[in-house]
């Protein structure tokens, strides 16, 4: 599989929540429902980790995808990702790196190529 990487940065490739889901293993996917919820604070069910990543067109995106504002303005601008818009790191974005800290490193490491 070719590297993927997000919106926000995510490398999506590289998620459990995908490799789960193109592998079709529910034990994986109750495996990343339990981790998740515990190091979010949230209730996620195994049948939400069904995801081909938020770039997909298709309908199998983590539940989560279906909100993200990330998402939403990255599909509004119509970029690959946020390494590639010109309001690079807006506020949104900052505040998700605060949080995912290795979404920041994947977006940088693509805008040094640009």
């Amino acid at each position: 599989m070719n590297r993927m990487v997000a919106y926000c940065g995510i490398v999506c490739s590289e998620c459990p929540a995908l490799l789960a889901t193109q592998e079709d293993d529910d034990a994986k996917k109750k495996k990343v429902a339990e981790t998740w919820s515990k190091q979010y604070n949230v209730d996620i069910k195994p049948e939400q980790i069904n995801c081909d990543g938020c770039r997909s067109e298709g309908k199998r995106i983590f539940f989560y995808c279906n909100v993200c504002e990330i998402r939403k303005c990255g599909q509004e601008k119509r970029v690959e990702n946020c390494a590639y818009c010109d309001e690079y790191a807006c506020e949104k974005l900052t505040k998700f790196f605060a949080m995912a800290p290795m979404a920041k490193t994947a977006l940088e490491e693509i805008r040094k190529g640009l």
